[in-house]
C-alpha cells in the first residue's frame, strides 16, 4: 500500500507564487500604529497648548535655544501663515471632513508608512479642530494656540508639525509608488489603469 501524496505536499509551488515577495502587516498591527500615532499627536499637542495658555501670556516670548527657537504665544485665527483669518468656520469645516476622509480609508490601509502618515495626520487635524471648536471666540469660530517660533518662519503648534510630517510621508509614498493598500505601483499598472 503506498500513501498518496497529502494535498498540502502539492501546494508548496503553488503557494509560493502566490505568496507576495513582502509578507503584508497584520491588520490589527496598522490599526495599532494609526490611532496610536493619532492619539500621541493629539495628546502632545492638547497638553502643549494647556502648558502655553497656563504658564505664558498672549504675545509672551520666551527663549528656549537663542536665536534658534523659541515659545511665542500667539492665538491664529487663520490658516497658515495667517491666511484667511476672516473665515475661521471654513477651516472648522475642512478639518472636519479631513478627518472623515481619514477614518473612510482605514479600509484600504495595508502599509506600516501610510499608517503612519495618516495617523499623524487625523491627530495633528484633530488637535486644531479641537482649537476651533472649543477655544474664544466662539464655537467653531475658535483661534489656534500657536508657540513655537524659529527664525524667519510661520509660528506653529505640535498639530501643525504632525500635519507637515505627514504630507511629507505621503509625498515621498507617492513618489515612490507606493499605495495605500501597500502595493507598488510600477508603470506597467499605471499604464493599464490609464
Amino acid at each position: 500500500m503506498t500513501d498518496a501524496p497529502s494535498p498540502d505536499a502539492a501546494q508548496p509551488a503553488e503557494s509560493a507564487q502566490a505568496r507576495p515577495t513582502r509578507p503584508r502587516p497584520r491588520r490589527a498591527l496598522l490599526l495599532t500604529l494609526f490611532f496610536g500615532l493619532a492619539a500621541f499627536a493629539y495628546v502632545f499637542d492638547q497638553l502643549t497648548k494647556l502648558w502655553v495658555t497656563a504658564n505664558m501670556t498672549e504675545g509672551e516670548r520666551i527663549p528656549v535655544l537663542p536665536p534658534l527657537l523659541h515659545w511665542y504665544y500667539i492665538r491664529n485665527s487663520g490658516a497658515a501663515f495667517s491666511i484667511g483669518e476672516n473665515v475661521t468656520w471654513v477651516f472648522t469645516i475642512i478639518m472636519t471632513a479631513v478627518s472623515i476622509a481619514i477614518l473612510l480609508q482605514l479600509r484600504k490601509l495595508g502599509s506600516l508608512w501610510w499608517a503612519l502618515a495618516l495617523g499623524l495626520l487625523l491627530g495633528g487635524a484633530l488637535g486644531n479642530l479641537t482649537d476651533r471648536l472649543f477655544r474664544e471666540p466662539s464655537f467653531a469660530m475658535g483661534h489656534v494656540v500657536d508657540f513655537i517660533q524659529l527664525p524667519n518662519f510661520a509660528i506653529f503648534n505640535i498639530a501643525d508639525s504632525a500635519v507637515v510630517s505627514a504630507v511629507v510621508i505621503i509625498c515621498l509614498l507617492t513618489l515612490r509608488g507606493i499605495s495605500l493598500d501597500g502595493t507598488h505601483l510600477t508603470k506597467d499598472t499605471v499604464n493599464h489603469d490609464s
